[in-house]
């Protein structure tokens, strides 16, 4: 790539005097972190990373790399959405590595990403769980600005995320398409939708969690919302016009998910309500 920022973030995560703490941090270009909070009993580090220049132009590439130690517990989120502005040419790249040790748990949960009306897009996330660690992670997309009354019909976007456990992949999942306004209307793509959501859930869970999420948040939002039971995660998603709804879900879903595989309330990071 020519022509763009480069920049990495790497953090390590370790338990001391009863809470996870960033320990240590390596970062170089235009990411960095804000020091972290403990709002929760058990000590979880709430950690919100940094983009300065707050979207991610062509040739731009930003790496970040996490690495909890075992037992540790951490909530990493963003202050604001990411933008992907319009491209001249080149990929703006974005690719997150989570390694979460023995008895861990880290819980992603970005502000959305908004894809400006020819962006060139490329974001991948790429997490590895040993033994009994867990992991939660979501990623919204608004294809365009809706609420501006801008579409994405000229854009390029490719997404991967993949959860690996004790080096068996147990998710994986990969979007990609060019220039192609049709494939967004497609039933089978996003249906017209410009707003689309994944949560992926890999942890312990209570009998009938599935059932009790489809119940408290599903019932409430037929036709945008979904939640299903895998082998080895649960995964929700949402398709639909508003990027509050999605999030309201999300938050409905993601506090379930706590209560009844964590054993703990969920706490929102104090970022979401400034």
């Amino acid at each position: 790539m020519t022509g763009g920022w480069h920049a990495e973030l790497e953090l390590w995560f370790a338990n001391s005097h009863g809470k996870t703490r960033l320990m240590r941090r390596r970062h170089c270009g235009p990411l960095a972190v804000q020091r972290a909070f403990h709002p929760e009993d058990d000590g979880s580090a709430h950690l919100y990373v940094l983009h300065p220049p707050g979207g991610v132009a062509g040739g731009d590439m930003l790496d970040i790399t996490c690495h909890l130690a075992p037992l540790t517990r951490s909530v990493l989120t963003t202050p604001g959405a990411t933008k992907f502005y319009r491209s001249d040419g080149e990929t703006g790249v974005q690719r997150t590595r989570i390694n979460v040790g023995a008895g861990a748990m880290c819980e992603n949960l970005p502000q959305e990403t908004i894809l400006f009306e020819g962006a060139d897009a490329f974001i991948s996330t790429c997490v590895t769980l040993d033994d009994d660690a867990a992991y939660t992670g979501w990623d919204f997309v608004s294809f365009g600005r809706p609420a501006a009354g801008e579409g994405f019909a000229g854009g390029r976007f490719r997404q991967r995320v993949e959860i690996i456990r004790d080096r068996e992949p147990i998710w994986f999942e990969q979007m990609a398409f060019s220039r192609a306004p049709e494939v967004l209307e497609a039933a089978y793509v996003l249906a017209g939708q410009p707003i689309m959501g994944t949560m992926v859930y890999a942890g312990p869970v209570l009998e009938n969690t599935v059932d009790h999420i489809r119940d408290h948040v599903g019932a409430a939002a037929r036709g945008v919302f979904s939640v299903t039971q895998l082998e080895r995660v649960i995964v929700c998603r949402y398709l639909g016009q508003r990027m509050s709804q999605g999030k309201a879900l999300f938050l409905q879903a993601w506090s379930i998910l706590r209560e009844r595989g964590l054993m703990k309330k969920a706490i929102a990071p104090r970022i979401w309500a400034t």
